[in-house]
């Protein structure tokens, strides 16, 4: 896939976004490897409706701008240390969506209350410690969360979100932040009942093969 190919699908996932009211204006950020190395990523203060393909910015995998009129967004770090810890993921989607924000801000992960959780890849999707947002201490954290997850919450803050492709980010994206908001619900009326390791385990397993198999 060529880069303006992932440049034009990158905006289009922005608008999406927007759309659906899971981000605002310019508080979240998105970015593609690209096939010939580094990444780009959204320009820093630039809402979707504004944005073109050509105003994304080209990152070196040392955080050096190869390519840009402007500068990249300021949570640029967190990007490339997903990136380096996940030579798998190919995609990173962050938004200030409402549910994963609320739960967020109470510095409580996503545990294991539904099974559709393992579709970041565990039995729980983590909240890393507050740092500050485009801090090298905060780029550290989601590293680190990313290592066995594909998602993770930041203590007041929001939600990251990769995949192996930009459409598995941002199914990721949503599903999380779906997942966030019955949670939340389901704690108005108290704690809820947690699957086993074990019960997520047989659903990460069934998760490998799950809408992949062609019919007989």
């Amino acid at each position: 896939m060529t880069d303006d190919t992932l440049l034009d699908q990158a905006l289009a996932a922005l608008r999406r976004l927007d759309a659906l009211g899971l981000n605002r204006g310019s508080t979240g950020n998105l970015s593609v490897r690209s096939p010939a190395g580094g990444f780009w990523i959204t320009p820093t203060g630039m809402p979707p409706e504004e944005l073109g393909a050509a105003d994304f910015v080209k990152l070196a995998d040392d955080g050096r701008v190869e390519q840009g009129a402007w500068a990249p967004s300021t949570e640029w770090p967190f990007h490339r240390a997903v990136y380096a810890a996940r030579p798998d993921l190919h995609a990173v989607v962050h938004m200030h969506s409402p549910n994963a924000t609320a739960l967020a801000c109470q510095r409580r992960p996503l545990p294991a209350f539904h099974y559709m959780v393992a579709v970041a890849g565990g039995d729980d999707v983590p909240c890393t410690p507050y740092h500050l947002f485009g801090t090298e201490a905060l780029s550290q954290a989601v590293g680190a969360a990313f290592r066995e997850r594909q998602a993770c919450l930041m203590a007041n803050h929001g939600l990251v979100a990769g995949g192996a492709t930009l459409a598995q980010a941002m199914k990721v994206a949503v599903e999380i932040e779906a997942l966030c908001g019955i949670y939340l619900q389901t704690l108005a009326s108290g704690e809820p009942v947690l699957l086993s390791k074990a019960e997520m385990a047989a659903v990460i397993e069934r998760f490998k093969s799950y809408g992949k198999a062609r019919r007989a």
